[in-house]
């Protein structure tokens, strides 16, 4: 009996395209597992290094922040949220936050500016510019504390460089020590001179690895300075701007060796007493760790926010 086709010459009930694989189905190729290993092998000396010394403390210092713990004692207390009650209700509170933001904001917003300004102004061809790029960056490389005893000298009111500036100029000496206000500049203005090479150095790194083509382009068109710099520089700079808005803003909250040196935390009223200096105070000196671990806790909470806010920001598409 003669078959039925198709209109394209195939049997009724016959299948188009290649045929079926006969047997049991291939076996993973050995060599992605051999891939995963390997990369679990490099990975696993750095995850270990930050569970053992990262992320471990700071559950430990979650834990002990529901705690009232002596740091000399060998036991401590369950106290539950009673260091955070005592915290947000304490009258000092708001001035260490206060505190904590001026310092932070003014750090963080000048350097990266000035750090801008200065690495746009020394990627020009001038003369003697590989030195002062060298003066700029050498104050990042020294050690805070030795910084802050050579301000300490700078500032002071008896005998200081600024007593003399302001002196031959016919102004009053502020008394940087006694004054909460101007003690806040002062360390702020001690710590910015210290970093501003390290954001000078970021930005001129990306300025020398920028788009020339782009720069013709916005020469050619006519271009004023600031159309220029806002529309073709800045969006070259975005990235570079997010990884130093990150890193200034963690490094700013947590410094210590200066406010220490200068002021510790004083003078009268806490004027320079931030959240990081609250938790040495805290735990050193009132011997209270799990006071301390609530502060540290809360400073945590806080930077975790800022840093999601700043992501999320960065991550938006140009307009």
């Amino acid at each position: 009996m003669q078959s039925t086709t198709s209109g394209t010459g195939l049997a009724v009930g016959e299948r188009s395209g290649p045929p079926e694989p006969v047997g049991p189905p291939p076996r993973r190729s050995s060599g992605r597992t051999w891939e995963w290993s390997l990369a679990g092998l490099l990975l696993a000396p750095n995850l270990i290094l930050l569970i053992v010394f990262t992320y471990r403390p700071l559950l430990d210092n979650i834990r002990l922040s529901f705690t009232d713990w002596n740091i000399s004692a060998p036991v401590a207390n369950p106290v539950g949220f009673s260091n955070y009650i005592e915290w947000f209700g304490r009258e000092d509170t708001r001035k260490v936050l206060s505190n904590t933001l001026i310092f932070t904001v003014a750090t963080v917003g000048i350097s990266m500016g000035l750090g801008l300004a200065l690495a746009m102004l020394l990627d020009q061809r001038l003369r003697g510019r590989n030195i002062v790029r060298s003066v700029v960056f050498a104050p990042f490389v020294i050690s805070g504390a030795a910084v802050g005893v050579a301000f300490q000298f700078v500032f002071d009111p008896s005998f200081g460089l600024v007593r003399d500036l302001l002196t031959r100029i016919g102004v009053a000496v502020p008394d940087f020590y006694q004054r909460p206000g101007w003690a806040l500049f002062m360390v702020t203005f001690t710590y910015i001179w210290k970093t501003l090479g390290y954001s000078f150095v970021i930005y001129l790194a990306a300025l020398q690895g920028r788009r020339a083509d782009l720069d013709e382009a916005a020469e050619i068109d006519g271009a004023s300075p600031w159309a220029h710099f806002r529309k073709v520089l800045l969006p070259q700079l975005r990235p570079t701007t997010f990884f130093l808005s990150i890193t200034v803003l963690l490094s700013s909250v947590q410094v210590f060796d200066i406010i220490n040196v200068m002021t510790r935390g004083g003078p009268v009223g806490n004027g320079t007493m931030t959240l990081v200096y609250q938790v040495y105070r805290e735990t050193f000196v009132n011997l209270r760790a799990g006071y301390g671990a609530t502060v540290a806790t809360v400073m945590f909470l806080i930077l975790l926010v800022v840093t999601i806010v700043q992501v999320r920001v960065m991550d938006r598409p140009q307009t």
